[in-house]
């Protein structure tokens, strides 16, 4: 008898720690609101857009906010989403319910910010900053998660104008090469709210990002094995990077779908993060070279003494850097004094020039070498931060192709390609109901 027995309590136990790490229900029904670049530089908003199209009964959606996107993006580019979305919806409902209206969807949709902030990290409300402030400010004890895909720019704007809403939105941002294109609204962030709840996802999302020379049904064969032939929005998708996968902005909605987002800390599919008591803001007030350090993502600054000049207004873009092939403006301080602000996620030794048409102006040529640690060696000039404020984890064994913390995503991301596989299938076939 006992022999008997024994065998299936194995494979009970078997099963039960095979899932003991399987996608965990989420204790109440999320409120988003989605800032992003979509139409922009990036074809991947695109991609993650679809896959919240798919997954949009899932949450309680409040906006679709158009941030900047440094190109042609805007909220005609959400909305034409929604149009293909609307499509597919009869087919969509056939499997589950509380899919939000296209018309519900095109009421929260907003423009904010075209291109970046000015050197203060705010300027004018846009109807998307507004619009961040009014979900904010509604009488309800769930907070909002506020996802960002790209800059910052039109969160900085809505805290700039209701300081309030602080304590009443949670963001979950995807950081890295966004942080340089958006630099002034992340610097405003930190340094005016530094007890906001934040995850600041600078490289763990990046292992979700697919390998398109592998043609598995994970990597380069995603769009052949789950998206081909499914539906308006299959077809679309086949329009950005040729259907291979990039969906760098994913991990953003899967940590809301996985467990309790209020617990950055805990694993899920959009990754795993630990508290930071700062970040790196690296000063510089000489011509560097390849012996000076900054860490990546960090908030590089050179300093450059040079004219007096009482006819340019403090703020004034009026030098330009120059560094890894593109280039970036810089400020007159005040005094004679003029700064450039910097953020790169690509490591090794770079060339740069700091240049400007103003006559006098002490023109510099050199190097700097960007180490992959963050937050790294701890400088006085660094930005604190509060209890609340989440990075990727530091632990070396959680890199993932030489990116931090990216293991915490990339061991589930399988289960989650899958997942959103079997979604797709929703728009190919109609025959089975959940």
């Amino acid at each position: 008898m006992r022999k008997k027995r024994f065998l299936p309590m194995l494979l009970l136990l078997a099963f039960s720690v095979g899932h003991a790490f399987a996608q965990k229900p989420v204790p109440e029904r999320p409120r988003i609101l989605i800032s992003t670049d979509i139409g922009g530089t990036d074809p991947d908003d695109n991609q993650s857009m679809m896959h919240y199209l798919l997954y949009s009964n899932e949450f309680d959606c409040e906006g679709l906010v158009s941030s900047p996107s440094f190109g042609d993006g805007d909220k005609s580019e959400i909305l034409r989403m929604i149009d293909i979305y609307e499509e597919d919806l009869p087919k969509l409902k056939q499997h589950a319910r509380r899919y939000p209206s296209p018309e519900y969807l095109r009421s929260i949709t907003k423009q904010g910010r075209h291109g970046a902030a000015p050197l203060v990290g705010y300027s004018t409300p846009t109807e998307g900053s507004e619009w961040i402030v009014r979900c904010a400010r509604k009488n309800t004890a769930r907070p909002l998660y506020v996802l960002v895909w790209g800059g910052l720019d039109d969160v900085a704007q809505a805290l700039h104008d209701a300081p309030d809403i602080a304590r009443k939105i949670r963001v979950y941002w995807i950081g890295g090469p966004n942080k340089k294109w958006g630099i002034n609204a992340y610097v405003y962030i930190i340094e005016h709210f530094p007890d906001l709840w934040m995850i600041e996802n600078n490289s763990t999302y990046r292992s979700f990002i697919a390998k398109y020379k592998q043609d598995d049904r994970w990597n380069g064969g995603f769009y052949d094995h789950y998206v081909k032939g499914c539906g308006f929005l299959g077809e679309d998708f086949f329009n950005y990077l040729g259907g291979k996968p990039k969906l760098g902005d994913t991990p953003s909605l899967l940590y809301m779908m996985d467990g309790d987002p209020s617990d950055p800390c805990r694993e899920s599919w959009g990754g795993s993060f630990e508290k930071y008591s700062y970040t790196p803001r690296v000063v510089f007030s000489h011509q560097t070279t390849a012996r000076d350090t900054a860490q990546i993502y960090s908030i590089i600054e050179w300093h450059v003494k040079g004219p007096v000049r009482k006819d340019i207004p403090v703020g004034t873009e009026c030098i330009t850097l120059d560094i890894a092939r593109q280039k970036w403006q810089g400020y007159y301080m005040g005094d004679g004094n003029y700064m450039v602000k910097y953020s790169t996620y690509k490591v090794g030794t770079q060339p740069y020039t700091i240049t400007s048409d103003i006559k006098g102006f002490p023109q510099q040529q050199g190097f700097i070498t960007i180490e992959n640690v963050f937050p790294g060696k701890h400088r006085s000039t660094d930005y604190r931060t509060g209890a609340q404020w989440y990075s990727d984890k530091v632990a070396p064994e959680l890199f993932y192709d030489n990116n931090q913390g990216a293991m915490t995503v990339y061991k589930w991301r399988k289960d989650a390609i899958e997942d959103w596989g079997k979604r797709c299938q929703w728009l190919k076939y109609t025959d089975i109901k959940k």
